[in-house]
């Protein structure tokens, strides 16, 4: 699907209520899946998906209600699902994230690399967890897609963003 920020690929699976989203990938991201032979292109069975998203990129707050099933490590998971607290139109720092999770200081590193794995960028948004000091720090999709996603959601200006209390 187009969007403000490139093209986005969506992945997934059929289920009974349309599809277990599994991905969602931009345009040069790093570590996109290629597109395989066996995949086939059923806007349909992503139609729901779509329609959330075309509401996000309207720029009316929304709380994405997908049927998820994003492959990870229990951690990874455990991660991901905790990105979803964190409210459209607010940020987070990795050190309240990490203290929501009980991860202890010396894991803060870890929780960082399972944020930056997050295969459902946007849907799951890592783009709201910032450094200590409202800088970014690093987006699957660029920096300056970060910085475009948490402008789009009114945070603050290119650069740096107001933290959450």
């Amino acid at each position: 699907m187009e969007s403000p920020v490139g093209e986005l690929l969506l992945v997934g699976r059929p289920s009974p209520r349309g599809v277990l989203l599994e991905r969602v990938s931009m345009d040069g991201q790093r570590n996109a899946p290629a597109v395989r032979d066996d995949w086939r292109r059923d806007p349909e069975a992503f139609a729901e998906v779509i329609r959330q998203i075309a509401v996000y990129f309207a720029g009316q707050p929304c709380v994405f209600s997908l049927e998820l099933a994003p492959h990870g490590t229990e951690f990874q998971q455990r991660v991901w699902r905790a990105l979803d607290s964190v409210r459209y139109g607010t940020t987070m720092t990795y050190g309240q994230l990490a203290a929501q999770l009980g991860v202890p200081r010396d894991r803060i590193q870890a929780l960082g690399a399972a944020i930056g794995a997050n295969p459902l960028p946007i849907v799951r948004p890592c783009h709201r967890v910032v450094g200590s000091d409202g800088t970014m720090r690093g987006y699957v999709g660029g920096v300056e897609r970060k910085q475009q996603l948490l402008v789009h959601e009114g945070i603050g200006s290119p650069g740096r963003v107001r933290s959450s209390p």
